[in-house]
């Protein structure tokens, strides 16, 4: 923690410089009161910024993220008048989410060869294209980054539905037992 202090005094001109807003997701609440109050006021000295977003995800669970979003849910619903049939949409939970108001991510870089997604950002890279390397994360160069993207740039993209030429192919076979 004491290196995130010092990384958000050390590094707010240069952001400031770049227009650069910072979000922080997690459960911030729960960490040290002077971490929480650098991460707030990181986030006020950033708000009126207009390029980059900066995510720094702290104390931070895809699972934790979601269980979040739908108590807020039923907090918000504690006030009002609730209809008996009322069923919570992606909508709502897209909205109670840490990322309410930032697109989904397009692509997930996953560094150091691991096939996992480690719990992180598991609603937002629903459609997300994943991309794994075996370059280890303090390895990662801009150079690799461009890489990537370049590889990203190669893809089709679906969002989960089927390219038309699958569309006409035979459907898959049937498992015993099905």
């Amino acid at each position: 923690m004491a290196l995130l202090r010092e990384y958000l005094r050390q590094e707010m001109p240069l952001i400031q410089k770049n227009n650069i807003r910072m979000r922080f997701l997690g459960r911030i609440e729960e960490l040290p009161a002077a971490v929480q109050n650098d991460v707030r006021e990181s986030m006020e000295k950033t708000a009126e910024n207009r390029g980059m977003v900066l995510c720094v995800a702290l104390n931070y669970g895809g699972r934790a993220e979601i269980v979040d979003a739908v108590n807020a849910i039923l907090a918000e619903e504690r006030g009002a008048a609730v209809h008996a049939a009322r069923k919570v949409t992606e909508g709502d939970l897209s909205r109670h989410l840490y990322t309410d108001g930032l697109p989904d991510p397009d692509l997930l870089i996953r560094t150091s060869g691991e096939m996992r997604v480690s719990n992180f950002l598991l609603w937002q890279i629903a459609y997300a294209e994943i991309l794994v390397t075996e370059t280890l994360w303090p390895d990662f160069t801009r150079t690799r980054l461009l890489e990537a993207l370049v590889e990203f740039q190669k893809r089709e993209r679906r969002y989960g539905g089927i390219r038309e030429d699958d569309a006409t192919e035979q459907p898959p076979a049937r498992v015993a037992g099905e």
